[in-house]
């Protein structure tokens, strides 16, 4: 790679260190420029995942006033569906790349060459973008600025509450592959995901806590705590709903529970273990159609201390299982004649999806689009979605499952 590639990756390595969210898109266009690329345009996502908005550095306070970009009708949008560079065709050249964590979609970045670029400059670009979103990842964790960006509306106390105790939405590794998504993303209250490996286990939850309301986040995000700190000591599923259930009952005395599942997936086995604490059972999708509802016997809603007896149930998944848990707010979204939006049509379109051969963030992505305009944009209830899919034993590739690696295309291929 010629020098002023490296001294371009080495710049930006050397200085992400002591760089705040506001000096990004300076330093970058800076050391970008040297390289011969220029200009860099950086773009991050609303939370929703409707608009690219551009990180300008202004803060919102001094006026940001930055392009933004629908995600839905742009090549930049396209770039960050795809999880994909894209080539631009008139003017002088640009490319759109998406900027990832892994391959948690954080926005894009927009660069442009002087000339056509030769190998060697299109590896740069793919470089640029992947310590672009380093740097974004490491400088918007204590950034007020990051957070103001990527919100359209105001947020209520219950989602900052649930957004700020949430993993990131979308992880893959080499043998199984987690996205998550939770609307209405400004206003959620109950409902709660999470997510975490542990060697070579994947543990899995979802939660939904009783009302509608800042208590019914403290319900679910107690729950979700409790649960991290059972798991994190080692307990098993059943000493982990026990202890929520203990929780819940000490802290409100009754008055409040929640539904949840509470899964372990063996990562080398395939095999799935799980209870079910009164919440809608997991889906599993296999080979692209709809295979089974795991429907067990259940438990009690966790924190009402109705006795029944708590089973761990198993499942034994096959390579490139997608497993689905959800809660009720997806499939009992109501349009305007009372319709819901159903199981039926919520598994259709998740296969419909999985047929094109769309990453999975972006499956869950136009999922709840899809709920959304099925409710005119205003859920009566929390609808979270966690899908889960076990790749097996497949060795890891490059930019692993979904295709997160950047290749950036050459114009007119």
């Amino acid at each position: 790679m010629p020098d002023r590639y490296s001294d371009m990756l080495t710049g930006l390595l050397r200085a992400s260190h002591l760089t705040t969210f506001e000096q990004l898109p300076a330093l970058v266009a800076e050391h970008a420029a040297g390289a011969g690329f220029a200009p860099v345009h950086l773009y991050v996502c609303d939370l929703r995942e409707d608009m690219l908005r551009e990180v300008t550095g202004k803060g919102l306070d001094a006026g940001e006033g930055g392009e933004e970009l629908r995600i839905d009708a742009t090549l930049a949008g396209r770039a960050f569906q795809s999880m994909r560079p894209q080539a631009g065709t008139t003017g002088a050249p640009q490319y759109w790349l998406p900027l990832l964590d892994g391959t948690e979609r954080l926005g894009v970045i927009a660069v442009t060459t002087a000339g056509e670029p030769d190998a060697e400059a299109r590896q740069a670009m793919g470089d640029l973008a992947s310590v672009v979103g380093m740097m974004l990842v490491a400088a918007r964790a204590h950034s007020d600025s990051y957070a103001r960006l990527i919100r359209l509306e105001a947020m209520s106390v219950s989602a900052e509450m649930q957004w700020t105790l949430m993993p990131p939405r979308t992880f893959t590794g080499p043998r199984v592959t987690v996205a998550a998504a939770m609307e209405p993303a400004y206003t959620t209250a109950g409902d709660a995901f999470d997510y975490a490996l542990a060697a070579d286990i994947a543990h899995l939850a979802i939660f939904d806590a009783m009302g509608h309301d800042t208590a019914a986040g403290l319900t679910a995000n107690l729950a979700m705590a409790t649960c991290r700190n059972q798991r994190r000591q080692g307990a098993s599923l059943n000493q982990a709903r026990d202890t929520i259930e203990a929780t819940l009952i000490e802290q409100f005395t009754r008055d409040r529970y929640a539904t949840a599942v509470l899964a372990d997936l063996d990562l080398n086995t395939g095999l799935l273990s799980w209870i079910n604490c009164g919440h809608p059972p997991p889906l599993l999708i296999r080979d692209g159609r709809w295979i089974t509802t795991l429907t067990r016997t259940p438990t009690h809603p966790l924190g009402t201390d109705l006795g029944l007896p708590a089973h761990v149930h198993r499942e034994q998944l096959e390579p490139g299982d997608r497993l689905v848990l959800y809660t009720d707010g997806i499939t009992e979204a109501r349009d305007r004649a009372g319709r819901e939006f159903g199981l039926e049509r919520f598994v259709d379109f998740v296969i419909r999806q999985q047929a094109d051969a769309l990453p999975v963030p972006e499956t869950l992505r136009r999922l709840v689009h899809a709920v959304l305009r099925h409710h005119d944009g205003q859920l009566g209830d929390d609808a979270t979605v966690l899908l889960c899919q076990w790749h097996g034993h497949r060795a890891s590739a490059e930019g692993g499952p979904d295709g997160a690696r950047l290749t950036i295309p050459v114009p007119g291929t």
